[in-house]
C-alpha cells in the first residue's frame, strides 16, 4: 500500500518532530514512524466504510419518504438501485471488513450531518443521475459509481477534513494517497467480487508477485534511524555550507529535507544520487518555503558530490 515517496514524507515528519524537540529518543521517534504507518491504512479502512455508510443513509432517506403522511409517487416508489448497490453489500458481508471495523472501533454513526450533505450533492451529479437511469444492474457499474464519488466528492470537503482531523492527527495529509488505494481497491472488487485488506507496504504486494525486492519496512526504519543518529552532524554541515547571511534563513524544514537526502545517500548504494536528490526536492514543493526545492536541490546535491569525492558516499550503480 504506501509507496517509497510517502514513507520518506512520514520520515520527514517524525525527523522534524525530533528537530523541534530534541529529547525524543530514537525509540519514541520510530514508534511514532511506526504509528504513522498503519495509521495511513487505518484511513484506507475508515474511507471504504463509508461505503456502506453512505448506502444507510440513502436507504434510511428513501424509507423515510416513503412513511410520510401523503407521499409523492416517486417516493411511494422510489428508484432502489443505489440503496441496493452491489459493491455496499459486498463489504457490509465481509467477516474481515466488519471485524476489522469493529476491533479499530471506526464507524460513521456520528457523522451523520456529512453524510447527508454528502447525499443531498450525491443526487445533484450528473454521474450519479446517469447511473440511476441505467437499466444496467451489476458489480462493476456499482464499482464505477464509487470511483466517481471518491474522485469528485471528498478530496477537497472541508467536513470531512474536520473529521479526519478530530479522528487522528496523523491523518491530515494523506487523504489524497488514500482515496487512491480506494480507487484500486473498488477495481478490486470490480474484477474479482471480493474485498482484500492491501499489505501495508508496496513490497509485500510485490513480494506476492514472486519479485525479489529490498523491504520498504526495513527501507524508512533505516532511513529514520541513519538521520537521527547523525542530525546533529547534518545541521552542523548544513549550516557551515552557506553563508552568514543564508544561515539566517535556514529554515528546520530544509534542514530536515538536507539531512535525510544525505542519510539516504549515504545508507542506501542501491538507490541512485539523482532519484534522492528528486524525491526531497519534491516533498519540499509542499512541505516548505516557496524558494525551498532550488534551495534543497542545490546543496543537496552539492553535499553529496563532496561526499562521493570523499568517499563517505559510495553507489554501486
Amino acid at each position: 500500500m504506501l509507496n517509497r515517496r510517502i514513507l520518506r514524507i512520514k520520515a520527514f515528519k517524525v525527523l522534524y518532530a525530533y528537530a523541534e524537540n530534541q529529547d525524543l529518543t530514537l525509540k519514541q521517534v520510530l514508534g511514532s514512524l511506526e504509528a504513522s504507518v498503519e495509521a495511513t491504512r487505518d484511513l484506507y479502512l475508515y474511507m471504504m466504510a463509508l461505503i456502506p455508510a453512505l448506502t444507510q443513509e440513502a436507504f434510511k432517506r428513501v424509507e423515510a419518504a416513503r412513511g410520510k403522511f401523503n407521499p409523492t409517487e416517486e417516493e411511494k416508489n422510489p428508484n432502489r438501485k443505489f440503496v441496493e448497490n452491489a459493491v455496499s453489500a459486498l463489504l457490509a458481508s465481509d467477516p474481515d471488513f466488519t471485524r476489522l471495523l469493529e476491533q479499530k472501533k471506526f464507524s460513521w454513526e456520528q457523522s451523520d450531518a456529512f453524510l447527508n450533505a454528502l447525499w443531498e450533492t450525491l443526487k445533484t451529479r450528473d454521474y450519479f443521475q446517469a447511473y440511476m437511469a441505467s437499466a444496467e444492474h451489476s458489480l462493476a457499474e456499482d464499482a464505477a459509481l464509487w470511483k466517481e464519488v471518491f474522485r469528485q466528492e471528498l478530496e477537497d470537503d472541508e467536513a470531512l477534513a474536520a473529521i479526519l482531523e478530530d479522528a487522528s492527527i496523523f491523518w491530515a495529509d494523506d487523504l489524497g494517497y488514500v482515496l487512491g488505494t480506494c480507487l484500486n481497491s473498488l477495481d478490486g472488487i470490480a474484477r474479482s467480487g471480493r474485498w482484500d485488506y492491501p499489505p501495508l507496504y508496496q513490497s509485500e504486494v510485490l513480494e506476492r508477485r514472486g519479485k525479489s525486492v529490498v523491504s520498504d519496512s526495513d527501507f524508512v526504519r533505516k532511513l529514520v534511524t541513519a538521520a537521527y543518529g547523525r542530525f546533529a552532524e547534518y545541521s552542523q554541515l548544513i549550516a557551515s555550507s552557506v553563508s552568514k547571511w543564508d544561515q539566517d534563513r535556514l529554515v528546520a524544514t530544509d534542514t530536515v529535507l538536507i539531512g535525510l537526502g544525505l542519510a539516504e545517500a549515504e545508507t542506501f548504494p542501491d538507490i541512485p544520487v539523482k532519484v534522492t536528490i528528486n524525491e526531497y526536492v519534491e516533498i519540499s514543493k509542499y512541505y516548505s518555503t516557496p524558494k525551498s526545492h532550488g534551495f534543497v536541490n542545490g546543496l543537496l546535491d552539492r553535499l553529496i558530490k563532496e561526499r562521493v569525492n570523499e568517499g563517505t558516499i559510495t553507489k554501486n550503480l
